[in-house]
């Protein structure tokens, strides 16, 4: 039977989990990567019959993660599956604070699971695949904070907007094959995560924007995981997925 490959980063929470959820379907094999594994979403698999395969990694150390991902993709045999998508979903921000004052292994950790991880697992997974017939796409979630600065936090910021921007070199690279895979950094809204928790309790002192992120739970303007994963989802599934390569899920579901 051919099969759907799904790769997802941070799967085992937040949204990653509320996407992992729902690519969980017969004849789908999800690829989860995250620090923890999520025993829900095992369940879920074997009820359903779709494959689950969690691989606990600490993604602020990418490159072994890459290239344990390039090696098992290279494992496959190219016909096995029609679709093979990789989701990089996992993020990080550190305790908002003027750059002057944060703490610099904070700050690698931030740039490499939100950054590096993602350029690398780009490239495994492009590379690994680059003969494969099958229907290849690359999901970045990104963040609008990516395309607007914010105090307090300008290592999430520039880990987003480097990731819109690696995004834009992907897809004119792929464009110029016969067969490229086809690339999106998406945007997915603010949704009510435990990074939104983080915001909304930091030192006002330090944030400035403190008081915006609590208006904007206090309004109910906050998505929740499960509906930010649908219209994610949706935007994946659109015929013109990748036509431009860096989209605001608002705009597009």
């Amino acid at each position: 039977m051919v099969q759907q490959l799904y790769i997802v980063t941070g799967h085992s929470r937040g949204l990653g989990a509320a996407i992992a959820a729902r690519l969980l379907k017969p004849g789908h094999v999800v690829i989860g990567l995250s620090r923890r594994t999520n025993e829900a979403l095992a369940m879920s698999a074997t009820a359903i019959g779709s494959t689950l395969d969690q691989w606990s990694v600490d993604l602020a150390e990418p490159l072994p993660v890459a290239q344990r991902l390039r090696e098992t993709l290279c494992s496959f045999a190219p016909e096995r599956f029609e679709r093979a998508v990789l989701i990089n979903n996992a993020g990080a921000i550190n305790a908002p604070t003027a750059l002057r004052d944060a703490e610099l292994g904070a700050l690698s950790a931030t740039l490499r699971i939100d950054l590096e991880a993602t350029l690398l697992l780009c490239a495994a997974f492009l590379d690994a695949t680059r003969h494969w017939q099958a229907d290849r796409r690359v999901l970045n979630i990104s963040s609008g904070l990516g395309r607007r600065a914010m105090a307090s936090s300008a290592a999430y910021c520039a880990a987003k907007a480097g990731m819109d921007h690696l995004t834009r070199c992907l897809a004119l690279e792929e464009a110029a094959l016969p067969h490229g895979a086809r690339v999106l950094s998406l945007a997915p809204g603010v949704i009510d995560t435990d990074m939104q928790v983080q915001l909304r309790g930091a030192d006002a002192a330090a944030f400035p924007d403190r008081e915006r992120f609590i208006a904007l739970q206090r309004e109910g303007q906050l998505s929740s995981a499960e509906d930010a994963a649908a219209r994610v989802l949706a935007c994946l599934e659109r015929a013109d997925f990748g036509q431009q390569p860096v989209g605001d899920v608002r705009e597009m579901a």
